[in-house]
Order: structure tokens, then sequence, then C-alpha cells
């Protein structure tokens, strides 16, 4: 069948309730500062007296789905020192095949890396 036994067999390890109760808090305290990362979190539960590491509650937060408010790069603004370059099929009438080509990549997220591929 292509499957591997142990995937088959894969019981998934449940969470402690030490981590139960660190998801908790770091819920509260997201909804308290939502613009808060793991660092800050880790800081905050850390003056609280929860000695807690970075990685751990990044770990913790995408394991309950949540992550920082914060501003993200919006690459479809356009960067007025950018060239833009003219359309040079306008004008021109496409009457014949092979006479325009255009290429269309798809990238394809893999476990590892990307696939590409050209249409």
């Amino acid at each position: 069948m292509g499957i591997n036994r142990s995937s088959a067999y894969y019981a998934p390890n449940p969470v402690s309730a030490a981590d139960l109760a660190l998801m908790r808090r770091i819920d509260r305290l997201h909804l308290e500062l939502p613009f808060a990362g793991a660092r800050m979190l880790m800081r905050l539960l850390k003056r609280e007296g929860i000695a807690i590491g970075r990685k751990h509650v990044g770990t913790l937060m995408r394991k309950m789905g949540i992550e920082a408010l914060y501003r993200k790069p919006n690459p479809s603004r356009k960067h007025l020192a950018h060239k833009i370059w003219p359309y040079l099929l306008r004008a021109r009438k496409i009457d014949r095949s092979n006479q325009v080509f255009a290429l269309d990549t798809t990238y394809v997220p893999m476990a590892q890396g990307f696939v590409y591929s050209l249409l």
C-alpha cells in the first residue's frame, strides 16, 4: 500500500497537565497582549515565577494555533524606486500559433522545500 507501519500505528503523546496549565496561562496573556510573541510571553511568565524557555513557549503557541499580531510585509504595494515595465503585447494582434509565449511557474510546498512546475 505504500504506507509505513510506523505511520499506521502512531499514537500521539497526550499533553501533560503542566503543559495544559501553561497553555491556559499563555492563552490568557495572549488575550490581554495580542502583540506579544514567544519572547515577550516567556519574559512575562518568568516574572510570574514560571521557568520556561522561548522555544517551549513557541511550540505551545503553535500547538494552540495562536501567533502574535504584528504588521507583516505587504509585497503587493508598489515601491516608488522600481521601474514599471510596459506591456508589449497590448497593440499586437496575435493571429498565428507560436507568435507569443507565456510562462506560469507554480510552486508546490513540500515537507522539505518546494517543487515547481512550469506551464
